[in-house]
């Protein structure tokens, strides 16, 4: 059975993104992009919320263009080549998009992707959807980067899961001297 990854980033009062939407916060470094790379070494679907959709699908499909770095030189072909689903109740999808799973039957759905043939699949920030799936017992594994800054608000890392999760911490290390990065599972 294929798994449900989930990496984010977080503050360290449990944010993913400021009070005003931000997202310019994240301490980006080599260690970090590794973590990531290793990550991405292990899946061949990505899963996105249409929120976050909106940011990879706005930056990635030319991402070499806009900035000269190691680690979109080497994730921008990635995401271009790997296939995307992305949930959403009224998005119907763009040239990137390889599939898009609305609301009904969302449970079944992600089962049948999580039973199907391949590697894990990756779900990448945000909230909403994270918190559905954790609620649906559909993701297995939270890799969740904490960044050294206090945002005093946003989007709240697990939007109200509605009951007690208990995960097992399988490693927790720091990364560029800043970020502390843990791996949970579910037991």
């Amino acid at each position: 059975m294929r798994k449900i990854i989930y990496w984010v980033h977080s503050s360290v009062d449990g944010f993913i993104n400021g009070p005003e939407g931000e997202f310019d916060w994240p301490v980006l470094g080599p260690e970090l992009f590794a973590y990531s790379d290793g990550l991405n070494k292990r899946v061949d679907t990505l899963l996105y919320g249409r929120a976050v959709w909106e940011m990879m699908v706005g930056f990635w499909p030319q991402a070499e263009s806009a900035v000269d770095d190691s680690h979109v030189r080497s994730f921008a072909p990635f995401w271009r080549a790997t296939p995307k689903v992305v949930f959403s109740r009224s998005f119907a999808g763009d040239e990137w998009t390889s599939r898009v799973i609305g609301a009904d039957g969302l449970a079944d759905e992600v089962a049948a992707l999580k039973a199907g043939d391949g590697e894990d699949l990756l779900l990448t920030g945000g909230s909403g959807l994270a918190a559905v799936l954790t609620g649906l017992g559909l993701i297995d594994e939270y890799h969740v980067a904490v960044h050294p800054v206090v945002l005093g608000g946003g989007r709240p890392l697990f939007a109200e899961p509605g009951e007690r999760i208990r995960l097992r911490a399988v490693e927790s290390r720091l990364v560029d001297g800043a970020v502390v990065v843990t791996h949970y599972e579910r037991p």
